[in-house]
């Protein structure tokens, strides 16, 4: 049995794996289709019990600014019956938005088609002005709807965005539990589904925070099949605003960070 050497790469080590014959492998390989097999079952019973939470009533009037003028949330549904919002970490001041939430934004216009066919509309929602989210918006190549939810309360009711006043506590509301305010900041991501009734009333269904988001980014899903995996220092840890690759093309708006 032979070891591929160890590989030192930008400061990852691949740990040496043992090269096996193909009927070897087929053994392992099979071991491990169970796991997964596993695993795909669990995330459908998960799924039942997600499509299972009871619902909240939304009572809050809260008023967006948009492309198109302000909007209420029941009109951002956009003539549909759900609506997926990303919380998306671009606060008032900043000069771009998170890395991590760009990284995911990446991912949303090829599903936009499919989506809207099948009576969900998707916007992403950050508290920066309308202007600082139409630049980074033009920086990014972007074509989904982005809006403002500056002056209302949404960001807060929904849990992503925390005052000076909870962040010197020593800890804020974020994903369920008292997460650290060391570990946390003004603007933290999330995404949170909405049902609207054909009375217009309008429901908060569900909101996930942190790792929950993963199953929206695919390149992640990816790597995790690729030989080194994610190959990562922390959550993330590689990843860049798609035009912060040493190889990228140089930003062509403004507020670039």
């Amino acid at each position: 049995m032979k070891f591929c050497l160890a590989a030192v790469d930008e400061g990852f080590i691949m740990q040496p794996h043992p090269v096996v014959s193909r009927d070897e492998w087929l053994i392992k390989r099979r071991e491990l289709l169970t796991r997964e097999k596993e695993a795909i079952h669990l995330r459908d019973a998960i799924n039942a019990e997600r499509q299972a939470l009871p619902w909240v009533r939304v009572d809050a009037q809260y008023v967006f600014d948009t492309p198109d003028g302000k909007k209420t949330l029941a009109e951002l549904f956009d003539g549909r019956s759900q609506l997926v919002v990303y919380h998306f970490m671009l606060g008032p001041g900043w000069e771009a938005g998170c890395p991590g939430c760009s990284f995911l934004s990446d991912h949303l216009g090829g599903m936009l088609p499919h989506l809207n066919h099948h009576d969900v509309t998707l916007v992403a929602v950050s508290r920066a002005p309308m202007e600082a989210i139409a630049a980074y918006k033009i920086r990014m190549g972007w074509h989904f709807l982005w809006v403002s939810s500056f002056g209302t309360t949404f960001n807060h009711d929904y849990r992503v965005s925390f005052s000076p006043e909870e962040l010197a506590s020593g800890a804020v509301d974020y994903n369920y539990t008292a997460t650290p305010s060391a570990e946390a900041h003004d603007e933290l991501p999330g995404m949170s589904a909405f049902y609207k009734d054909e009375a217009g009333n309008v429901f908060h269904t569900y909101s996930t925070y942190a790792r929950g988001l993963e199953d929206m980014v695919g390149t992640l899903l990816l790597l995790d099949r690729a030989p080194l995996g994610r190959n990562e220092t922390g959550p993330m840890s590689w990843v860049r605003r798609h035009d912060e690759y040493d190889d990228a093309p140089k930003a062509h708006a403004c507020h670039a960070s």
